[in-house]
């Protein structure tokens, strides 16, 4: 087990990347720790081909993307020490401390159908936001710090429209239904192609506001033009979420899925290594702008938690020889997934700023 930094329960945020059990022999590779999901547990997502359910009592998602390199199964467990409160929205399921809430929401686009030139992933995007939102309202957690979402067939197109841009619209339509901003002051996020299933969507939020970072070398995404969609994404290119007091006080950086793009345009179609050098130089980018914004953070890129979303598994020897020249060593998460554009090849995002468990 790796463990980047001890005394986990003084912090009040921190994520533990572990191995699924193996069912069949009834341990873990390793072996690993037990998936603890009461105490400190916040959330939970579990990455993995087939369908898994830990036990616990805190909020999980299951996240239909094969894991590509070690156990077949992972879990990503956020994690806290202070007291917690649970409950349940409609299909939401959430987890709270005093500043921090993990909330998780699984919706079957076939309950859906199309209306008023909404189409059925469109209006489950919205119903999605929309509920979260209501939750953060009724809780006291106003903002949104980071949102995973994930779908089927990102890429292909219905109703005249590719899949990923009817997404857009319909979270983008929950943003302004709520009065939220749609540029700016947004979360952190990534958006990625499941093999199959429903909308799945977990997410963290807070008493305070994030502190949103761009990056100088692209275009901020919800200032994409036309050609990218009807409506732009809304996401930020990065947050820090200052927690805890002064004595364990924490500025947590959340990176979002960040892929070769720089100004709007994807650079190197057809080539995976630059691909990945270049989404090694945004993130590079991005981590320098938060310093410049929170001084003293002191971020580094060898100090990351990292999931590389892979295209096609073959190509995931020369993506991962070329983050290895980079980042020996670093704890790393590789998962089959497609791109929400289609000549992206690989998609990277991070997570600093908070103690880490990984156990390859």
């Amino acid at each position: 087990m790796n463990v980047v930094e001890h005394h986990l329960a003084a912090v009040p945020l921190s994520v533990a990347c572990l191995p699924w059990p193996d069912t069949e022999q009834g341990t873990a590779p390793n072996p690993a720790p037990v998936l603890d999901l009461q105490g400190s547990a916040l959330g939970c997502a579990v990455f993995a081909a087939s369908p898994l359910a830990p036990p616990g009592e805190a909020p999980q998602s299951f996240v239909s993307t094969p894991v590509l390199d070690g156990p077949q199964a992972w879990a990503e467990i956020w994690r806290t020490a202070e007291p917690l409160r649970s409950g349940r929205q409609g299909p939401l399921t959430w987890r709270a401390s005093a500043d921090v809430l993990f909330g998780a929401i699984t919706l079957n686009e076939a309950d859906f159908v199309p209306r008023d030139g909404a189409t059925p992933l469109q209006q489950a995007a919205e119903a999605a936001y929309q509920a979260i939102f209501a939750l953060l309202a009724a809780e006291g957690m106003p903002y949104l710090l980071r949102v995973w979402n994930y779908l089927d067939d990102i890429n292909g197109e219905s109703f005249g429209l590719e899949r990923y841009r009817q997404f857009n619209i319909g979270r983008q339509d929950a943003f302004l239904a709520s009065g939220r901003p749609i540029t700016q002051n947004v979360p952190a996020a990534c958006a990625l192609g499941t093999i199959g299933g429903d909308l799945v969507v977990f997410f963290l939020a807070g008493r305070a506001a994030p502190i949103p970072v761009e990056n100088p070398r692209q275009v901020s995404a919800y200032h994409y033009p036309r050609e990218y969609g009807p409506r732009s994404p809304t996401f930020s290119r990065a947050a820090v979420v200052r927690l805890g007091g002064d004595g364990e006080r924490r500025d947590v950086l959340f990176i979002s899925g960040t892929a070769s793009i720089v100004g709007h345009r994807t650079l190197h179609v057809g080539d995976v290594a630059a691909q990945t050098r270049e989404t090694l130089a945004n993130i590079a980018a991005v981590i320098d702008q938060a310093n410049q914004i929170v001084p003293g953070a002191g971020y580094r890129l060898a100090d990351c938690l990292y999931k590389v979303y892979v295209r096609h598994p073959a190509d995931l020897a020369v993506i991962r020889a070329e983050i290895d020249r980079v980042l020996p060593g670093a704890p790393i998460l590789y998962l089959q997934a497609d791109v929400c554009r289609s000549d992206l090849l690989v998609e990277i995002e991070a997570s600093a700023g908070h103690p880490l468990e990984f156990c390859p």
